[in-house]
């Protein structure tokens, strides 16, 4: 397993890289196929010093990404807490791996609220990924175990590209554009 470690306006001393490789590098035992674990830790200056530090790890497990948040007014802490989240995405994702052997159907235990657009928003944040080529229930799952809202990827069955978005209903959507 591939662990990064990065910092973000803060300087990582040699005793929180070991901290993260000792709490992070085991969970290959959970997920043997772990190909790459990106963790970023930041310090930011807020007020509220219950969310000065947020650890995003981020697990790519053979082209399922896994990932998680925390927030802690210790650093520690907030690794820990980390640790705890993506132990347990890694359960939910082999729990619906085992599902899926057996023929249930993917279906969310939760619903999340679809946050209202500000229309004089502007772009914060610019992300870049691969686009896989997979079918549509793996890209819904995947979207699930991102905790996302929506999910871009290639059709495996029509090699579009496509997206899949979770519906006010539970339900989901599928987008297919017209070029």
């Amino acid at each position: 397993m591939d662990l990064k470690i990065s910092g973000k306006n803060i300087e990582l001393p040699p005793t929180v890289r070991s901290y993260v490789e000792r709490k992070l590098g085991k969970l290959n035992r959970h997920l043997p196929n772990i190909m790459e674990t990106k963790v970023e830790i930041t310090e930011e200056k807020t007020k509220s010093p219950q969310h000065r530090y947020v650890v995003q790890v981020t697990i790519n497990s053979s082209g399922t990404l896994l990932r998680g948040e925390e927030r802690g007014k210790d650093l520690f802490k907030a690794i820990d807490k980390v640790k705890v989240v993506l132990n347990r995405q890694i359960e939910r994702y082999k729990g619906k791996l085992y599902d899926k052997g057996r023929g249930a159907s993917p279906r969310t235990e939760f619903a999340a609220e679809l946050e209202s657009v500000q229309p004089t928003g502007r772009v914060t944040k610019v992300k870049r990924f691969d686009i896989k080529l997979m079918t549509t229930t793996e890209a819904i799952n995947q979207m699930e175990l991102l905790g996302h809202d929506f999910y871009l990827f290639r059709n495996s069955d029509t090699e579009d590209i496509n997206l899949v978005y979770r519906r006010k209903d539970g339900n989901y959507g599928l987008i297919k554009p017209e070029l």
